[in-house]
């Protein structure tokens, strides 16, 4: 069945400017491929679970709910995300994220669907609060998975994406503050003293599994205070950011971006648990990994890397860990107990 750019556009205008984007019907996916089985082992029905960064605490029992309702794992994950996208307070990602060095919010967001195995992502968009309905719009309406920068945003608001002025006051006066510092000599006057600069990676990752054992996840993020503009993190890129595999599980990370894309972790913690490892032994594993690949300047005098990484995963059948780079982590899980914050293992001492 073909669908016309005019059906289309009229199809999705109304659905899109609420801020929701709906699946395509499967005839328009086209048939499944054929599955292979799976190394690790599957016994059928598992049980409902969303595990997330520790910022997702509030989310994660949205996403948990909408998923005993009947909602799609991916759908109920990325409502679970949009709740942190569009609290103005939360300045890691969408609305009131902190900006490039010029002072512009740019956001990054990924997502990828287990049962079709689709994904869609977004990279430095400019002006629309909620990237991970829009990386949702590219994967379901579009035959890419990645749209960047002026594309994007021209993308978004084609769909009926509502634009809007994302740097709020309070994430323009720490723009002000860490500007003010720049340098001792320049035109710039210290813009409180007593006030710490802000330097974040701060990032919304969120993995779903329902009872039937389908898999969505979403990562979401305004990436690192003050960077460099068009800088992308690791936040867009799947297998890195996030990733998911119907047959075995899902991952996703928070943390430095740049050292997580060299070792596409999320999707190596996938392929750990693919081989038989357990979520948090998966995670540990591949921090490992990381460190290996740590470069020199990197690291401090002690031999550690000076940046921290955050891992979160799950199996098909239910099963969920989290691990860090260095002590002290927590990550958020809603199941049949409740939504609460777990401690992550770790693996250095901080």
């Amino acid at each position: 069945m073909s669908v016309s750019r005019r059906d289309f556009l009229e199809r999705t205008a109304a659905l899109a400017a609420a801020g929701f984007v709906p699946r395509l019907p499967d005839d328009l996916l086209g048939a499944a491929a054929p599955a292979t089985a799976a190394p690790m082992a599957w016994h059928g029905r598992g049980r409902p679970l969303v595990v997330s960064s520790s910022n997702g605490i509030k989310g994660v029992r949205v996403a948990y709910d909408r998923m005993l309702a009947g909602e799609d794992p991916l759908d109920a994950a990325i409502a679970g995300v949009n709740l942190v996208e569009l609290d103005p307070t939360d300045q890691s990602v969408g609305l009131g994220g902190l900006p490039n060095e010029e002072g512009v919010v740019q956001l990054d967001a990924s997502c990828m669907h287990g049962p079709t195995r689709r994904a869609g992502s977004v990279a430095a968009i400019e002006g629309i609060a909620t990237p991970s309905l829009v990386a949702k719009a590219v994967m379901d309406y579009t035959d890419h998975v990645m749209l960047v920068g002026a594309g994007a945003t021209k993308f978004a608001k084609a769909m009926g994406f509502k634009e809007q002025n994302l740097l709020t006051e309070q994430s323009r006066q720490d723009w002000m503050r860490w500007k003010s510092r720049l340098n001792a000599n320049d035109a710039w006057l210290d813009h409180d003293d007593d006030i710490k600069i802000k330097f974040t990676t701060g990032t919304i990752n969120m993995n779903a599994v329902n009872g039937a054992g389908d898999i969505g996840s979403v990562t979401t993020t305004s990436g690192m205070a003050w960077k460099v503009p068009g800088r992308i993190g690791d936040s867009p890129v799947i297998g890195a950011g996030q990733y998911c595999d119907n047959l075995v599980g899902a991952a996703g990370s928070t943390g430095r971006g740049e050292a997580n894309i060299k070792t596409c972790a999320s999707f190596l913690i996938v392929e750990f648990m693919r081989q038989g490892l357990g979520p948090q032994e998966a995670c540990l594993k591949t921090l490992e990994r990381v460190v290996a690949m740590t470069e020199t300047r990197l690291m401090g005098p002690n031999g550690r890397p000076k940046f921290d990484l955050e891992f979160y995963a799950l199996t098909k059948d239910g099963r969920f860990g989290g691990a860090t780079l260095y002590s002290g982590g927590k990550f958020a899980v809603c199941d049949e107990k409740g939504a609460r914050l777990e401690e992550a293992a770790y693996l250095l001492k901080r």
